[in-house]
Order: C-alpha cells, then structure tokens, then sequence
C-alpha cells in the first residue's frame, strides 16, 4: 500500500462507523463493474416466475429449520 493510500485509510478508519459502512460499500461496488442495466427488470421477471410457481404449488418449499440444519452440515465439513 502506497503512502497516498496509507493515509486515506487511516482518514477513513477515524469515521463514525456508519459512515465507515457506507465508504466500504461504495468502494467494494465499484469494484463489480458496471451494472447491467437490465439486471432489474430481470430479477423482477424472476421473482414473479418463482412466485406463480409457489402460489400454483409446482414449487415446494422447504421449511427453516431443514434449510438450518442442512447449511450448518455444509460448513463444518468444510
């Protein structure tokens, strides 16, 4: 890390934590590039898609306490 970027994070570091949130939010999105900018009419597509699908009942849910229990299976064999 260079002496300009040093100095910037030691500046950053004496925010307020919100503030802190928002500044290491911003610069961890700049770093995903442009969005695309029919990304949101895309998920709104999918998410009515997989709603009808939960409503009409071709799509099962599985309930939290299966969903927990299998998520911390998964990790610990990590």
């Amino acid at each position: 890390m260079n002496v300009f970027a040093r100095e910037l994070l030691d500046a950053a570091m004496a925010l307020p934590l919100d503030e802190r949130a928002k500044l290491a939010a911003e610069l961890l999105a700049s770093m995903d590039g442009k969005a695309d900018e029919n990304v949101e009419a895309v998920w709104a597509r999918e998410l009515h898609r997989r709603a009808e699908r939960a409503h009409s009942g071709d799509s099962v849910g599985v309930d939290w306490s299966t969903v927990r229990i299998e998520a911390l299976r998964r990790i610990r064999s990590e």
